[in-house]
């Protein structure tokens, strides 16, 4: 499984990006993709995730209205809009799949349910 994560760099507060999250190597239907970002000194945190198979999305509390997430069945590609950026969105963010159990917020936004991670992509935001 390949996981390849691109889109990020350097955006002043207020602007947006938009990153991508090339996926291969299985086919996903039973997974969810998620978005996790780690920024210096912190512990890796959920962003968003999407389970591939009927579109349901969640999101963390901190990105809401903010920041999309959307999937592209035929490429295969996982999408994070990201609108309104602050300071404190930059970070390394990670494109991963796992299958987390979906009635439990808890376990769809733990990096331990999954099992597939690409290699991260930077964004920074300049205040």
């Amino acid at each position: 499984v390949q996981l390849q994560a691109s889109g990020g760099g350097l955006v002043q507060a207020g602007g947006s990006l938009r990153l991508s999250c090339a996926a291969s190597g299985r086919t996903f239907s039973n997974y969810a993709l998620g978005w996790f970002r780690q920024a210096p000194g912190k512990e890796r945190e959920f962003v968003a995730a999407i389970r591939w198979s009927d579109g349901n999305i969640y999101y963390a509390d901190s990105v809401k209205g903010r920041f999309a997430i959307s999937r592209d069945n035929a490429k295969n590609t996982m999408y994070l809009q990201m609108n309104s950026l602050k300071p404190e969105d930059t970070a390394v963010y990670y494109c991963a799949a796992g299958q987390p159990y979906y009635s439990s917020s808890y376990s769809i936004s733990s990096p331990a349910k999954y099992d597939y991670w690409g290699q991260g992509t930077q964004v920074t935001v300049s205040s």
